[in-house]
């Protein structure tokens, strides 16, 4: 895996240890993985588990969540890899939007194009989640990003 061009495949549950491991490592939360059920994509190297990344489907919308990068790899360009894919991801699944919270990464979401928004403004689907209604504080910045249509260049 190269940052250039990282292999970034769905998870499986061989990778749920390293997962949970990870996310706890970075302070996100995974007390609501089992009932969320999101899908969630993983960056390897070497074997072993280089970065994460999930989205929770409410509809047309997403809430994007869990994007984390073992420090070994960060600053590689792999966070922005993992966050493009799932971006491509929701646009394959039909939403037209992603939210986020976010206490520690506004600076880097804003570079990939997303924006501040009132916690309130989010789509009420999302706002119902465990992640908005008892697991990131109000202190949490709330972030949105709009998704053009999918499209395929090439064969």
């Amino acid at each position: 895996m190269t940052s250039q061009n990282p292999d970034i495949t769905l998870a499986t549950h061989r990778d749920d240890a390293a997962i949970r491991e990870l996310l706890t490592q970075s302070r996100l939360p995974t007390s609501d993985l089992d009932a969320a059920q999101p899908v969630i994509f993983v960056a390897r190297s070497d074997g072993g588990l280089a970065g994460i990344g999930a989205i929770e489907l409410f509809g047309t919308a997403g809430l994007l969540r869990s994007v984390a990068v073992v420090p070994s790899h960060r600053k590689t360009g792999l966070g922005r890899a993992i966050v493009q894919r799932l971006e491509e991801q929701a646009r394959e699944s039909g939403l037209f939007e992603l939210v986020l919270l976010t206490e520690t990464a506004r600076p880097f979401f804003e570079k990939l194009g997303y924006g501040v928004i009132e916690r309130s403004a989010a789509p009420m689907a999302v706002k119902g989640s465990a992640e908005f209604t008892s697991l990131c504080p109000q202190s949490a910045v709330c972030m949105r990003k709009q998704l053009g249509p999918h499209v395929k260049y090439g064969p």
